[in-house]
């Protein structure tokens, strides 16, 4: 059996905190020593879903341990929709809608990962 994986962080008002580290965390290379403790967070891989170019959603799995707001400390996919603004004729909204398709079962694959890791949490 692996030991679980821990970072320490500085952090402004708490000094240098240790958390666990979940598998699904991509680390904390973009850290800053000015973050306080109730900002730390974890990410996982950043999914870009985009329409001929242009960032529609990003989508990653997210934590935020020590966070005032229950929802933040919980597993969950953050999500953010870009800046996508156009007129479209019918051709090229049909080609919105087969990528919006495409994204839908990335979105679902996050949320079959999420339950997953969920669910491990629980046993």
């Amino acid at each position: 059996m692996t030991e679980p994986r821990t970072v320490t962080l500085l952090t402004e008002d708490h000094g240098n905190v240790t958390i666990p580290e979940p598998s699904w965390c991509v680390g904390h290379a973009d850290h800053r020593p000015d973050t306080y403790r109730v900002d730390l967070d974890h990410k996982g891989p950043e999914h870009r879903l985009t329409h001929d170019g242009d960032l529609l959603w990003t989508a990653f799995l997210g934590q935020a341990p020590h966070s005032t707001s229950p929802q933040a400390r919980a597993l969950g996919v953050f999500v953010e929709q870009g800046r996508y603004a156009r007129t479209l004729n019918a051709t090229e909204l049909y080609d919105l809608a087969a990528t919006f398709d495409a994204h839908a079962d990335r979105l679902r694959e996050l949320a079959d990962q999420l339950a997953g890791l969920l669910e491990e949490e629980q046993r």
